[in-house]
């Protein structure tokens, strides 16, 4: 199977981008409790790319280290999600997140843990909801903070004779005042890839038939 097997036509696409705003604007809601601030939101742009390729699109946005929140899914698609901030926005993240009252060393301290808590919100949001518009349950493992630049976050290897694909999702989120912006990204394989078309394309028949 080939990437141009996998790549979403215009109907596809749509589809996507109305299921992963309405994922990402459940996840906003959840973070705007937490943090008890307007969580402001960007339409999500939606391509399937190649690893090196996600890693640039990231690299050419972002030019300090990056942290990321990395949670594997399982189901009838599999893959990762990443959840991706600028360093330098971590622990102003942080600080929202725990209503600002702390020091600065106490924010330090708490930085995975508050990551970790807010990444599994986001992610856990989009992907539920992802996962119950077309049907299906995906599982989630526990997440883990990382950091490092495009090319550690998206697994790039040189060596490596085939590369897998990403479902980058580029979507700005900012918090009202603050300086905080993510991105949410899934690594997937051709064959999941391929049973997320699938699953896109039951879930047009299924609107369609409804309008219809």
């Amino acid at each position: 199977m080939t990437v141009e097997q996998v790549t979403l036509n215009e109907l596809e696409h749509d589809a996507l981008t109305e299921i992963v705003n309405i994922g990402v604007s459940r996840a906003a809601a959840s973070l705007r409790k937490m943090i008890g601030d307007q969580v402001l939101l960007s339409v999500p742009s939606i391509e399937v790319v190649s690893q090196s390729r996600a890693a640039r699109l990231i690299s050419e946005r972002e030019v300090v280290d990056l942290i990321a929140v990395r949670q594997d899914f399982a189901g009838p698609f599999s893959g990762r999600a990443l959840l991706i901030f600028p360093e330098t926005n971590s622990l102003e993240l942080v600080r929202a997140v725990t209503g600002g009252e702390l020091s600065v060393e106490e924010v330090a301290e708490m930085e995975v843990e508050a990551l970790a808590e807010t990444g599994n919100v986001i992610l856990n949001s989009c992907l539920a909801t992802m996962a119950n518009m077309l049907k299906r349950s995906l599982t989630m493992t526990i997440p883990q903070v990382l950091r490092g630049n495009g090319a550690t976050l998206f697994e790039v290897d040189s060596e490596a004779q085939t590369e897998g694909l990403v479902l980058f999702l580029y979507i700005d989120f900012s918090v009202r005042m603050r300086d905080i912006r993510g991105y949410i990204a899934m690594l997937m394989d051709i064959p999941s890839l391929a049973t997320l078309k699938e699953l896109l394309d039951e879930f047009i028949a299924r609107v369609v038939g409804d309008d219809a």
